[in-house]
């Protein structure tokens, strides 16, 4: 974990980044593998890393909220996680678990099947991972600090991201765009997490129908849609065909904000979806491209910033799968004749004390 230097909106800043990439690397695995992370802590800042959904059984000293289930790794410090995917699969992803460094410091953690074990849908012939952000050309520390003192709500973000770039909209940013190449006729897995530090985001491709077949690390049946909303830390596995014209089709994120006058960055931010020529190579692992074109990219139907009907209609469709593949109804009871009183204990220590095995201690 180290800082770096990076220019967007016009502007140089320095922000705190992972092996030097914003966002972070990808970690990948399978169902059930043991991960081993050593994060080495480069900053002046403290740090810790929470994976996100990870279930953590038996090994919630790994979880990563700082001051909570560990003390933060401290600057010139390092320290290793070690977790296991018990039972799990799908798009989960990790981040910094304390302030707001989490706004540049996190990356995807994509579980893959067992060995030998399939989807329980067609498998694609791609998959792309696409992380939805916010950037702040503050600094966030002390813009954490400033929302404390002021006790109000947090501001809006100055842009919003797509795999770390900006779109064609904001300053400074016309070739700043993430670009996925398709073959007319071909399926794609989209992987999309909401790595937003505060907002509740629309994920949506022009004249292009979703099937949403995983959220946070669960199958779910199959359901078609235009949109997805997704809140901070959700994720979503969409398959999505390419079965447009050719041409450049837009990818669009843009805020979902129901609350009235709460303050927030009212703008979309694009990526591309493009077909490739049949006659034109297309290299697979390309994210960002500079290709010249005279297509100009066809924009998508954004939902309106409060439109709460859609988005309770769109998470109504959101079901589990079950083992079998197959959906149905669950019986729970519908008289409640108990009621549960829960009381927690916190027990506080100092992190630099001399007798502590936490982590940064």
């Amino acid at each position: 974990v180290q800082t770096a230097s990076i220019t967007k909106l016009c502007k140089t800043s320095t922000i705190v980044t992972v092996n030097g990439l914003y966002p972070g690397p990808t970690i990948y695995a399978r169902e059930d593998d043991t991960v081993v992370v050593k994060v080495s802590n480069l900053t002046p800042y403290n740090i810790s890393i929470h994976l996100h959904g990870v279930r953590q059984r038996l090994t919630c000293w790994f979880d990563g909220p700082a001051y909570i289930t560990q003390c933060p790794i401290q600057a010139g410090q390092s320290f290793k996680y070690r977790f296991t995917l018990l039972n799990q699969r799908s798009t989960l992803f990790w981040h910094a678990h304390i302030s707001w460094l989490r706004t540049t410091v996190h990356g995807p953690l994509i579980i893959y099947p067992k060995q030998g074990v399939g989807y329980p849908f067609q498998p694609p012939v791609e998959e792309h991972v696409i992380i939805l952000g916010e950037y702040w050309l503050r600094d966030v520390q002390g813009l954490e600090r400033h929302v404390k003192e002021s006790g109000g709500g947090p501001p809006g973000s100055d842009a919003y991201t797509l795999n770390g770039l900006l779109g064609p909209l904001h300053n400074c940013s016309r070739d700043d765009v993430y670009t996925i190449n398709v073959t007319k006729g071909k399926n794609y897995l989209l992987r999309i997490i909401n790595a937003a530090l505060n907002m509740e985001h629309f994920f949506m491709v022009a004249n292009h129908t979703m099937t949403v077949v995983e959220t946070d690390g669960e199958y779910t049946k199959p359901f078609k849609t235009t949109f997805l909303m997704l809140t901070p830390g959700q994720t979503y596995n969409v398959l999505i065909k390419a079965d447009q014209s050719i041409g450049k089709y837009f990818m669009a994120m843009a805020p979902y904000m129901p609350a009235k006058n709460a303050p927030f960055l009212k703008k979309t931010s694009y990526g591309i979806l493009r077909y490739a020529s049949p006659t034109v190579k297309v290299d697979k692992l390309a994210r960002k491209s500079h290709v010249k074109t005279s297509m100009t990219p066809l924009e998508p139907i954004i939902p309106n910033v409060n439109d709460t009907a859609s988005v309770q209609a769109f998470s109504d469709q959101v079901k589990r799968l079950y083992p079998n593949h197959q959906w149905s109804p669950v019986d729970v009871p519908l008289r409640i004749d108990k009621t549960l009183f829960f009381t927690i204990g916190l027990n506080v220590f100092s992190c630099d004390s001399p007798d502590s095995d936490m982590p940064g201690a």
